[in-house]
């Protein structure tokens, strides 16, 4: 890659020296460390691997400026998935360290997108793509996924799965017998809700009384999950969105980390575009 000269102005905002050259390979190398590991990490190997000092500030800036287009699927996308993952903050009055919620994105299982506070850019990252017909919708029993699947599509062509994993981990909350809760997973298995709710009906449990409610909210998204993975028709668990988040979460979550609200959605585009192969060289 070329040279770009730094102005003034520049120099400034990323805190070196006006007038010097700044490589396009030097900049996307700091931006991978950065990506992956504390801006004093990307310093300090920047530093080890090619001699010069890009400071740690300078790395945070460099994150701030950028501009990643999202990635487009190739192909047209008949599923999607949605998951929430935590971010500690540092800037708000009500506490030293809260945590705070994002949305992450998986679209087709390949893709990442992840958003902070700002779930209409979400719907609009998704209605951009190619959607197909039915469409499935991929989630956890969190009404915020459901609601956002909602804006997507008509009722009429979107498909909405609860993941297997997560209604399975569920079941085994209500605790009890052994034998009835596997009874309850071989019916939910087949998408036999009302056999599964049945088998809890004598249970006087807080746990089952909860897990009746929950089977009801979700009955129309507990599907035939045994028929649907043998077809192979799409999947049934989460699982893919649920690694997107472990993934991000391995920069964002990094030790001692806390972030300004203004920060995380520059870090969250950052970390998708190296999941996503963006900075490939």
């Amino acid at each position: 890659m070329g040279f770009l000269q730094i102005r003034q102005s520049q120099a400034e905002q990323l805190g070196v020296k006006a007038y010097s050259r700044l490589s396009g390979g030097l900049e996307k190398a700091n931006l991978r460390l950065s990506a992956n590991e504390s801006f004093q990490g990307a310093e300090d190997d920047i530093a080890a691997l090619t001699g010069m000092k890009v400071g740690h500030s300078t790395q945070q800036r460099l994150v701030g400026r950028q501009s990643f287009e999202s990635a487009e699927a190739k192909q047209g996308v008949s599923e999607v998935s949605i998951d929430g993952g935590k971010v500690r903050l540092r800037d708000l009055v009500e506490s030293t360290s809260p945590w705070r919620d994002y949305k992450a994105v998986r679209v087709q299982g390949i893709y990442y997108n992840a958003f902070f506070q700002d779930n209409e850019s979400l719907i609009d990252y998704l209605s951009a793509q190619r959607l197909l017909s039915p469409l499935v919708c991929l989630g956890d029993g969190h009404a915020g996924v459901w609601n956002l699947f909602s804006q997507l599509t008509t009722v009429e062509t979107r498909w909405e799965i609860l993941d297997w994993y997560h209604l399975k981990e569920n079941l085994y909350k209500v605790g009890g017998s052994l034998k009835r809760l596997a009874a309850a997973e071989t019916l939910l298995w087949q998408g036999e809700v009302a056999s599964a709710q049945a088998l809890f009906a004598d249970c006087r449990r807080k746990q089952a009384r909860n897990f009746e409610a929950y089977l009801s909210t979700h009955r129309a998204r507990i599907v035939n999950y045994g028929a649907y993975q043998s077809e192979q028709l799409c999947s049934i668990g989460s699982g893919a969105v649920e690694s997107a988040v472990k993934q991000i979460g391995r920069r964002l979550q990094i030790s001692g980390a806390r972030w300004n609200t203004a920060s995380v959605n520059a870090m969250l585009s950052l970390r998708c575009a190296y999941l996503n192969g963006q900075l490939a060289s």
